[in-house]
C-alpha cells in the first residue's frame, strides 16, 4: 500500500513549525515542508518525524541561463538540507514562486520551443544531481487559473512530457491532483497514464474548490484511492490542503478517503 503524508505548512497553523511536524508525526503521517530556509532544521531533525518531501530549490527557473544556474546552485544547497532531515524527495516548479505562490518570472504567451529545450537541459542536470546524491527531484504540475498564473509547464500534461523526455531516475513527477482537477480533470486516467510510464514520484491531494481536505469538494477521492490500489501504487500520497474545520478532523478525513 501507499504511504500517507501531510504538509505541515498548512495545518496546526497556531504552532511553531517543529511542533506542527511533531503533531503530524504523532497522528501517524509522514511530513512535508516547503521552503527549508525558513525553518530551524536542527529543531526539525530532533523531532521523530519521517520527512517525505521538501522544496528542492530556493531560487531559479528552468528556461533561462542565469535562472537555471541559480536553480542548480540552490538545488545543491537543498540536497544538503535534505540530508540533514533524511528527506528522499525534493520538489521543483517551472519557475521560482514568491510568498503568494506567484511566479517570480511569469511567462506571457505560449511557452516556446527554445524554452522546452532549455527546460529539458536544466532538468537533466537536476536529475544527475539527484542521482549522485541519492535523492529524487520531483517536478510538480500547478494550475494557472486560480493559484499560479504565469507559471510555465504548469499542466500535468506538460510536466509529464518533460519528465518522460528527461527519462532519468533522478527526476519524477509530483502529480498534484488538486491542480490537475482545476487545469485538466480526468484524474483517474491521468493517474493511470503516469503510473504506466513509471513516472510518479509522489501524489499530492486537496479538494476543489477551496484547496481543503478530501471530502470537502467535487473530487471523488475514494474512487481515486481504489484506482491507485488496483494499479499497485506503493508511493506517497500527501495532503497539501488547508483544514476546513480543525486540523485533527482534516487529517481524519484524509485518512478515511485513502483507506479503500
Amino acid at each position: 500500500m501507499y504511504e500517507l503524508a501531510v504538509c505541515a505548512e498548512m495545518v496546526f497553523l497556531d504552532l511553531p513549525m517543529h511542533e506542527r511536524v511533531r503533531r503530524v508525526h504523532d497522528a501517524g503521517f509522514q511530513v512535508e515542508i516547503w521552503d527549508w530556509t525558513r525553518h530551524d532544521l536542527d529543531a526539525l531533525a530532533r523531532t521523530p518525524a519521517e520527512f517525505s518531501s521538501m522544496t528542492g530549490y530556493v531560487r531559479g527557473s528552468l528556461t533561462d541561463e542565469a535562472g537555471a544556474a541559480e536553480l542548480l546552485r540552490t538545488a545543491e544547497e537543498s540536497v544538503r538540507a535534505a540530508e540533514q532531515l533524511g528527506c528522499p524527495r525534493l520538489n521543483l516548479h517551472g519557475t521560482g514562486l514568491d510568498g503568494q505562490g506567484l511566479p517570480v518570472s511569469p511567462v506571457t504567451g505560449e511557452v516556446t520551443g527554445a524554452m522546452w529545450i532549455a527546460a529539458h537541459r536544466t532538468l537533466t542536470r537536476i536529475a544527475e544531481l539527484g542521482e549522485s546524491a541519492g535523492v529524487v527531484f520531483t517536478l510538480e504540475n500547478l494550475n494557472t487559473a486560480v493559484d499560479h498564473p504565469g507559471v510555465p509547464f504548469a499542466t500535468a500534461a506538460d510536466t509529464l512530457a518533460l519528465v518522460q523526455a528527461v527519462d532519468r531516475p533522478g527526476l519524477r513527477m509530483n502529480l498534484d491532483l488538486y491542480h490537475a482537477q482545476i487545469g485538466e480533470g480526468n484524474l483517474i486516467e491521468l493517474v493511470r497514464r503516469a503510473h504506466a510510464l513509471d513516472l510518479i514520484g509522489e501524489i499530492q491531494v486537496a479538494d476543489v474548490p477551496g484547496r481543503r481536505e478530501p471530502g470537502t469538494g467535487e473530487i471523488n477521492y475514494p474512487a481515486l484511492a481504489r484506482a491507485l490500489k488496483e494499479l499497485g501504487y506503493e508511493g506517497t500520497i500527501a495532503m497539501e490542503a488547508w483544514a476546513s474545520e480543525t486540523p485533527e478532523s482534516a487529517l481524519a478525513r484524509f485518512r478515511e478517503a485513502f483507506t479503500p
